[in-house]
């Protein structure tokens, strides 16, 4: 492998051990490292999502064995987050890479603040896992992880980092069991991106390949370490990386780097 490719398996390792603590892909940070190293607009977000499908079933596999995927409170989102990706994987083909990427600036420099304001953050914490919603709950849960579904196809992320806030403050879903059942949603919406963008193309099956074996160890390393940790100073810190990483990526669309 040539000196850039070992860069980006090294690169995606580290993030897949992180993020899939708390159940989110890592995408977040995928699409933006390979941006950045070097690759298309196109071939990191597809690549993106692969990885982001390999980290969250990676991740799933550990969390299902210690029974911390709530099946019932996933099925709610399944449908609409499946539509919205296949939609936004498909879209993403069509989309000016520039754009696509100063998209993606926004994108990180929203969720960097997100998880910064954890820090911060007063909560009065649900002990137990809603076992049901009602009509109105269902339809904002529709709506929403299609939604995200869009979001994730079109950018690359596998929506982890946007589901999360919204059960435990929404939908009133302990954190302690929102990782294992969010990267089972991510499942979900990583693969069927991935069927929009693979429609017209655009995957890159070396990098793919190379990368995919890093990711899923890292992915089971980092969902075994999700219950020794505290995550607040962890989220703080990668929110702080997401700014970075966002002006890394505006400067490079403005032309300065």
């Amino acid at each position: 492998m040539d000196g850039v490719l070992w860069l980006a398996v090294a690169a995606v390792f580290l993030v897949s051990i992180i993020f899939s603590m708390f159940g989110q892909g890592g995408g977040s940070l995928y699409t933006p490292i390979l941006f950045l190293i070097g690759y298309t607009a196109l071939v990191s977000v597809s690549t993106s999502l692969v990885l982001n499908l390999i980290t969250a079933f990676s991740a799933a596999i550990v969390y299902y064995r210690q029974k911390l995927i709530d099946l019932k409170i996933s099925s709610a989102f399944i449908p609409g987050i499946c539509v919205g990706s296949l939609i936004g994987g498909a879209l993403g083909n069509f989309v000016d890479s520039q754009l696509l990427m100063w998209l993606f600036a926004l994108f990180l420099i929203g969720a960097g603040g997100r998880m910064v304001y954890t820090f911060w953050e007063r909560k009065a914490e649900a002990d137990i896992c809603p076992t049901g919603f009602s009509v109105g709950m269902y339809s904002s849960i529709i709506i929403f992880s299609a939604a995200v579904g869009v979001l994730s196809g079109l950018l690359g992320v596998g929506g982890g980092i946007l589901i999360v806030p919204f059960l435990i403050f929404i939908c009133k879903y302990p954190t302690k069991n929102s990782a294992g059942t969010v990267s089972f949603i991510v499942i979900f919406s990583s693969l069927f991106g991935v069927i929009g963008h693979s429609a017209f193309g655009g995957l890159d099956a070396v990098l793919i390949a190379a990368s995919a074996v890093a990711v899923f160890i890292g992915a089971s390393i980092g969902a075994r370490l999700t219950v020794r940790l505290k995550p607040k100073l962890i989220k703080v810190g990668f929110g702080l990386i997401m700014w970075v990483f966002a002006l890394q990526l505006v400067l490079k669309l403005t032309g300065v780097i």
